[in-house]
């Protein structure tokens, strides 16, 4: 389970930041999710969940944002959802993308505090 590892890491750049702004109380964390990273979002509000006990960042939470899947279709030269996960074709004209535009990102948005 890398969501484990990746909480892991979301709460180490928080604390690290948390402790240049004067060690403020997190309310919450906020990522940016696509389909296409890799991620499982339930095991990822688990693992951060777990662990966060014993940190920082103890009793904030985790919340996600799901980011869809955009492609640029270089033969109708649009950028649009494509007609499945699965064939990765453009909605529009049917020929495979040149590039995934957005749905990959795994990001660290804004980190909500109390004031």
């Amino acid at each position: 389970m890398h969501e484990l590892s990746i909480a892991l890491s979301l709460i180490e750049g928080a604390e690290e930041h948390m402790k240049r702004l004067g060690e403020p109380r997190v309310v919450a964390i906020h990522v940016k999710v696509g389909p296409l990273s890799g991620v499982v979002p339930d095991a990822l509000l688990f693992a951060y969940g777990v662990a966060c006990e014993g940190t920082m960042l103890e009793g904030s939470r985790l919340a996600i944002e799901h980011s869809p899947v955009l492609i640029h279709c270089s033969h109708c030269d649009r950028a649009t959802a494509p007609e499945s996960l699965q064939s990765m074709t453009c909605s529009v004209c049917g020929h495979p993308p040149a590039r995934v535009v957005q749905g990959e990102e795994l990001e660290l948005v804004a980190l909500e505090v109390e004031e």
